[in-house]
């Protein structure tokens, strides 16, 4: 069921999407996804909080990617309420914005993952900073502390948008487009299908 709060006739009732959303080879998108998320390293991790249903962000620094670069792992105090919204809900989503406003979004499925080898794999020793040392030789903030974990993002969509044009492009653009009524065209708007992501 979608919202719709007016007929527009044959005119497109999102200019913006019409005039920025391309469609190049699926290895390009995928390229160009991965290598926005790469330069972010920083994305706003949601999950559902089990008691309320209601949603809650935090911002995560990508530890690695695996899966032709698709699929984000990141570290986890296995303690903490994402782990518990990510056993109720693994459905998830993680944003990326950088400070010229391009960003992406990709939804899919988490799991949490606490095999030692993986952690061992993906272990940083900054974690001990986040986690510090109990001192019971036990929780340490190691690659042997239990409570480091990994998230495993399996993606299944992503939606993303990054600039096709200069600063003054978009500038020009943006300008025309007060005077024109026209919508700008000064991003490359992408989507990845579920099943595109299958391939």
């Amino acid at each position: 069921m979608s919202f719709s709060n007016t007929d527009t006739g044959d005119k497109p009732a999102d200019p913006y999407k019409a005039a920025n959303k391309t469609e190049p080879e699926l290895k390009e998108k995928i390229e160009d996804l991965v290598a926005f998320v790469e330069a972010c390293k920083f994305g706003m991790m949601t999950t559902r909080i089990e008691s309320s249903g209601l949603l809650v962000s935090r911002c995560m620094a990508l530890a690695a990617k695996e899966g032709g670069g698709i699929d984000l792992l990141f570290h986890t105090n296995t303690e903490s309420g994402k782990t518990d919204d990510l056993k109720s809900d693994p459905k998830i989503n993680i944003a990326f914005l950088n400070s010229s406003g391009e960003w992406a979004s990709v939804s899919g499925e988490a799991s949490i993952v606490t095999d030692r080898d993986t952690v061992r794999k993906y272990y940083s020793p900054a974690l001990k900073a986040w986690l510090g040392d109990l001192e019971d030789g036990k929780h340490d903030g190691g690659p042997e502390d239990p409570r480091i974990g990994v998230i495993k993002v399996s993606a299944k969509t992503a939606t993303y948008a990054i600039t096709s044009r200069t600063i003054l492009g978009r500038g020009a653009q943006v300008a025309k487009g007060v005077l024109t009524g026209e919508a700008p065209n000064v991003n490359k708007l992408r989507e990845i299908s579920e099943d595109e992501l299958e391939q």
